[in-house]
């Protein structure tokens, strides 16, 4: 349960008029109007006093939240207001992550990594073998390491700009925000090869002679007649057709 406080200095013969409202960015919504509790908290929250007590929150009641007191007097109307801010802790949940299962050594590689129920937003660290990765940064022991990925905690985003096979592994990521325990998503392994250079000039050289064997007869067949006699065999038929009407 979350208490939201709201104290006042109104003496007690006054007749006072409470309201709470939520302050959000599309616009500002009752919480607590003409005794009643409206929305989300209905039926889950209660007054204490002039404060609020709210049962069972979840990561929707995160927010500003305004009282609202108006008093009445000899001298007029009197109206006191207060703002709280309500923050709602969550536990990450299990990330998502995206790793590539092969590549090749030279090309640029991201590997990926998300949740998003956290509350405050996790941070992310990637491993390799079991082993926690370095951040690199300026100065240090990531630089001294020579290291060729970039890893961005924030958006949990590990990037390399000229994958090697030393780069060959099973990786996985872990999400934390200091409430609860941290997460980490399966492990998967991504495979670096060699480009086969070899391999792809024998099979442009196997397709360059097959056209070659191609062409090849077709200038076979063109010397020997054998679409010219097709021709004139047709051209034949047709006299005699004609010969005989």
């Amino acid at each position: 349960e979350a208490i939201l406080s709201c104290k006042h200095k109104f003496s007690k013969g006054m007749s006072l008029r409470i309201e709470w409202k939520k302050i959000q960015s599309q616009g500002v919504s009752f919480v607590y109007y003409s005794g009643e509790f409206t929305g989300d908290l209905r039926g889950r929250a209660e007054m204490l006093n002039t404060g609020i007590r709210i049962r069972n929150v979840t990561r929707k009641d995160s927010g500003t939240y305004r009282c609202e007191i108006s008093a009445k007097s000899e001298e007029g109307q009197r109206l006191g207001e207060a703002t709280i801010t309500l923050t709602v802790l969550v536990a990450p949940t299990t990330p998502v992550c995206e790793v590539p299962s092969s590549a090749m050594t030279g090309t640029v590689v991201e590997l990926s990594c998300k949740e998003t129920e956290g509350s405050p937003p996790s941070e992310y660290q990637w491993y390799k073998n079991g082993v926690a990765l370095l951040e690199k940064k300026g100065t240090g022991s990531a630089r001294a390491a020579n290291i060729t990925y970039t890893m961005n905690k924030k958006s949990g985003t590990l990037l390399f700009n000229t994958v090697t096979k030393n780069d060959t592994g099973e990786y996985f990521c872990e999400a934390s925000n200091g409430i609860g325990l941290s997460q980490k998503c399966s492990v998967k392994r991504m495979q670096v090869d060699d480009l086969n250079v070899s391999g792809i000039i024998a099979a442009v050289v196997f397709v360059a002679l097959v056209m070659a064997l191609c062409g090849l007869g077709v200038f076979y067949a063109q010397k020997k007649g054998y679409f010219t006699k097709e021709s004139s065999s047709q051209k034949k038929t047709n006299y005699q057709s004609t010969s005989e009407k």
